[in-house]
């Protein structure tokens, strides 16, 4: 077997133990108390979807005045001006993942600190709207 099919295996592999163990999460139900409310779940998603594209939005129109994005450092060249990285980097920002490969500058700042502080603190949000849902649920049993 060459390297490139067992790689292709393994990886095909991987995303079933991804997808089995997503499964299970969402449609197990191990504890007691567990709940999970799938219209809330879907609402999350699409706030979170909507909040990445209007920040998306508002980095791509500040790009019109300033350079707001530059690679790698503060000091890199300025990245390209397009709404696919502005996307891309307001996904990364949202999710607090901060790859590093942009770099906000200027009024940028503070607007990726705010996405990433609402891309922490919505989900919360979300999980302690939950968990209230399902403590409702419980006292009236």
């Amino acid at each position: 077997m060459n390297p490139k099919m067992f790689s292709t295996i393994l990886v095909a592999v991987t995303i079933v133990f991804i997808l089995v163990n997503l499964f299970s999460f969402f449609i197990r139900k191990s504890y007691r108390k567990s709940f999970f409310h799938s219209p809330l779940f879907f609402q999350l998603f699409f706030n979170m979807i909507g909040i990445a594209f209007g920040f998306a939005c508002l980095y791509y129109l500040l790009s019109f005045n300033n350079v707001i994005l530059r690679v790698d450092s503060l000091m890199g060249d300025p990245a390209e001006e397009t709404f696919w990285n502005f996307l891309y980097f307001s996904g990364v920002t949202l999710l607090s993942i901060g790859y590093g490969d942009y770099v906000p500058v200027g009024s940028a700042r503070l607007f990726a600190v705010i996405e990433a502080a609402i891309g922490i603190l919505l989900p919360v949000a979300y999980f302690l709207k939950a968990m209230s849902n399902n403590d409702d649920k419980n006292s009236k049993h």
